[in-house]
């Protein structure tokens, strides 16, 4: 059961309790009354048969008339107690709704502001309270990641401008040179080149944001030898390890298999894998270690570099959308800030967990998910 379906269960049960309580207090008070009114219907007999009663006595009359009537009588008066007391809870309840319904709207109108009910209403009121601050911070939160997805497309739109700019001044030297020389024309096509896949780096951050904001990622789940996924991701790498001046040592057990998204699941590690070459210093060592975890049936992927160590607060956040450890978005390691949220968002629907540490210039992401 999901954390969320857990507290909706917990805050159904306190309702119904404060439902239960309030009948019991009914219950009770209309048997206290109907009791205290037999008790009283007891008592009075009790007292008048002391002594006998004559037809010439003054109270002869009426005492006569309430004998012969006696089950009318308290009949009568029963259902008029259990009409004042129905009356008398009906609108303490209906109070309370008014109060909680004046309550909600002040929520709405002064969020800010916390909310102060009649002691009778206290759960209400804390619960209520509770409610208001988190939509609080869920605003600020919000706003927050709409400020930074702001910012980014504003750096963005600033960083496709350099390469696309180099790109063109390039292939025009291209064109207007005709006595370059090979070397030269190797150097400068080269360069375009680079610049053109930064370009296309930039582009891509762009549709990542379009889509991480504006669709809802579903999986298409397959049966997966991961074992070979991650031996390939890592292959991949060989190219860009080289250049970085890294190394790959890679455990990775045989013959795992998984039930998930291929291509979503290919995207988590390549992104991890990314990060650990981007931030790691040269002429070391990337980690990767990958074992089935027989008890929990869940298979462990721990991927370790060696870089600069991520300060407690910024690890705190570094799944969040948007966040970048980078905060100078050098071209080297700059990125939308999305990679690890929408990485995050892949090992949750495959019902794993994914998290980071860091320490002693080290950096350790791991990955549990479930296998068969």
């Amino acid at each position: 059961m999901s954390k969320n379906a857990k507290l909706e269960k917990k805050q159904g049960e306190k309702h119904n309790h404060k439902a239960r309580q309030l009948m019991m207090q009914y219950v009770i008070t209309l048997g206290v009354c109907i009791g205290s009114l037999a008790l009283f219907v007891i008592l009075s007999k009790l007292v008048l048969s002391v002594r006998v009663w004559y037809p010439s006595d003054s109270y002869w009359p009426l005492l006569h008339w309430l004998n012969l009537h006696i089950i009318t009588v308290c009949a009568a008066i029963g259902g008029a107690i259990w009409l004042i007391v129905t009356i008398y809870y009906l609108y303490r309840v209906f109070r309370q709704i008014d109060e909680i319904v004046d309550a909600a709207g002040k929520m709405v109108s002064w969020p800010e502001k916390p909310l102060e009910m009649p002691r009778s209403l206290e759960g209400v009121q804390n619960e209520l309270n509770l409610v208001r601050e988190q939509a609080l911070r869920n605003e600020m939160a919000a706003k927050e990641a709409e400020q930074k997805k702001n910012d980014l497309i504003v750096y963005l739109a600033h960083d496709l401008k350099t390469p696309l700019t180099s790109v063109i001044g390039y292939l025009s030297l291209l064109r207007d040179e005709l006595q370059i020389s090979e070397k030269l024309r190797e150097r400068y096509t080269e360069i375009a080149l680079n610049k053109a896949e930064r370009l296309e780096e930039l582009i891509n951050e762009f549709f990542d944001i379009t889509r991480f904001n504006l669709s809802v990622m579903t999986l298409e789940k397959e049966t997966i030898h991961f074992s070979r996924m991650l031996e390939q991701i890592v292959s991949e790498f060989e190219p860009i390890l080289q250049e970085k001046r890294l190394s790959v040592e890679s455990v990775i057990e045989k013959d795992i298999i998984l039930s998930g998204d291929a291509d979503k699941l290919e995207r988590v590690f390549d992104n991890l894998l990314r990060n650990a070459v981007n931030y790691s210093y040269p002429d070391t060592v990337i980690h990767l270690l990958m074992k089935r975890m027989t008890k929990e049936h869940k298979v462990l992927i721990r991927v370790q570099n060696h870089g600069r160590t991520i300060a407690k607060e910024k690890l705190e956040h570094i799944f969040e959308q948007f966040f970048r450890v980078d905060a100078s978005r050098s071209s080297a390691t700059g990125g939308s800030g999305l990679g690890l949220a929408i990485a995050r968002q892949i090992v949750e629907m495959h019902y794993g967990q994914i998290r980071a540490e860091s320490a002693d210039e080290t950096i350790v992401f791991e990955v549990e998910l479930p296998c068969e």
